[in-house]
């Protein structure tokens, strides 16, 4: 299996990873490393993913499996673990070494939380509803190291070249802040110019994981994705010319972006990652927008034991 290993100022106890959907035994849609059991895959292949997860990446335990809403429910890991029925969330925090919080995710954006001393964990599952709703708010009002203490890393999701959206869900997010609308840019208007510097990745990968990754961004300033280095998004993502013409009631949204304000706002501004596109690379990416009928990948974060 290949996965991307964070590449941010988290301290060395903090472990973090984002899977592909590279390696495991699910077929047909769900080809390669599924972690999700909710979607219609072989039960027993994911158990079989899942366990390949945890020996890959040495994990000092199971990860907690929530059941995504698309809410802002916050559940907090305590360790050691408890027997429990799957828990209705969309983010996990903790602060027990050896618990490992964990988000599933095929187009929504993945985020993982840390404060500076690396006591404190989260990660979090910002689909759009989630992220305008507040569930990042939520995850790090679960901390008690201020804001300004927090580091904050965006994995793989929809780039904004093919996240349409309607123009409800502008509205949903001008309402609670004025700024998103430098998010959003009607479609059939070209490629929006304006933020794409803060939608940039630096991402390193595990020397495992470099090799099979590497056409993610090859030939994008001459260097690969297990080098160090800015990758501009609209490299990596369709470009909305690709796309048929889309009613002017339609908009091109970036959900980097309007978690970086997010963020921002709050008080976070040591925030890396972001600009990988999952709808642009069926090689190694889920869509669940590209394909309907598709795996999940997984974002976990722990604080070592």
């Amino acid at each position: 299996m290949t996965w991307l290993q964070p590449d941010w100022p988290a301290p060395p106890q903090v472990r973090a990873a984002s899977t592909s959907r590279l390696g495991g035994l699910s077929q047909g849609p769900y080809a390669g490393l599924n972690l999700a059991t909710h979607v219609g895959d072989d039960a027993q292949s994911v158990a079989d993913n899942r366990a390949l997860l945890q020996q890959a990446l040495a994990l000092p335990g199971p990860p907690l499996w929530l059941e995504q809403v698309h809410g802002c429910e916050v559940a907090c890991l305590e360790m050691p673990p408890r027997e429990f029925l799957p828990i209705q969330a969309d983010a996990s925090y903790s602060n027990h070494p050896g618990a490992v919080c964990a988000v599933m995710t095929a187009d929504c954006l993945p985020l993982l939380l840390c404060d500076r001393t690396g006591s404190e964990v989260a990660a979090v599952h910002a689909g759009w509803r989630g992220l305008c709703d507040g569930v990042i708010e939520a995850a790090v009002a679960r901390f008690s190291a201020p804001p300004a203490e927090l580091l904050a890393w965006l994995g793989p999701a929809i780039g904004p070249q093919a996240f349409e959206v309607g123009a409800e869900v502008r509205e949903a997010f001008v309402r609670r802040d004025a700024v998103a609308a430098e998010a959003f840019v009607p479609a059939g208007l070209g490629t929006r110019d304006s933020g794409l510097e803060n939608a940039a990745s630096r991402t390193n990968l595990t020397a495992q994981a470099a090799k099979p990754l590497a056409s993610l961004v090859r030939g994008i300033g001459g260097r690969g994705v297990g080098e160090r280095g800015d990758v501009p998004t609209q490299a990596i993502c369709s470009s909305p010319e690709s796309r048929a013409p889309s009613p002017v009631n339609k908009y091109f949204a970036d959900i980097f972006l309007l978690a970086r304000q997010r963020l921002q706002t709050l008080g976070i501004d040591q925030i890396s990652g972001g600009g990988l596109c999952t709808y642009s690379d069926p090689e190694h990416f889920f869509s669940y927008r590209r394909d309907g009928v598709c795996g999940r990948m997984a974002t976990l974060i722990w604080i070592e034991p």
